[in-house]
């Protein structure tokens, strides 16, 4: 009965440390209504650990959600497919690409697409364009700003017939 006794208490303890060392780095996706792809991301480091089992079950302090309009995101991908993808972080909805020819160019060019706000808007895009000799014309880069988002809107006409 003594030895059944130790060994739950000693369970029971470890459950309860474990709680306290909680660290987690929890990272989920949904789509909400307003077609945007919601990032949610916790992490914490050693200063802001929970004390107490009751604050593991409740609201996370420091809970980042950014947002990035679905069909910009992919309208960008689709568009830009000619350049190789240096970098993607959707928690801050920036593309980084090293330079590509685009089908039936001459000069190479790299972008850089961030993407700042969940509407389907011009304000929502920013494209920097720069090529092997330096920065590109405005012309240039508002033509691939307003293709990228003719093609957004594209995807979401495509989208709400299914």
């Amino acid at each position: 009965m003594r030895g059944i006794t130790t060994l739950v208490l000693i369970s029971s303890l470890s459950c309860v440390a474990a709680c306290g060392a909680m660290r987690s780095l929890d990272t989920s996706t949904e789509v909400n209504d307003r077609d945007t792809i919601v990032l949610a991301g916790e992490g914490r480091d050693a200063r802001e650990e929970r004390t107490t089992i009751w604050e593991a079950f409740g609201p996370k302090k420091n809970e980042q959600r950014v947002q990035v309009n679905r069909y910009l995101w992919a309208a960008s991908l689709e568009v830009l497919d000619f350049l190789p993808i240096q970098s993607v972080d959707p928690f801050t909805g920036l593309i980084l690409t090293g330079y590509g020819t685009p089908p039936g160019g001459g000069r190479s060019y790299r972008a850089t697409v961030h993407i700042k706000d969940p509407a389907l808007e011009a304000r929502s895009l920013n494209v920097a364009l720069q090529s092997r000799g330096g920065a590109v014309s405005d012309q240039t880069a508002r033509a691939v700003e307003d293709a990228i988002l003719s093609r957004a809107r594209q995807l979401r006409i495509a989208d709400k017939k299914i």
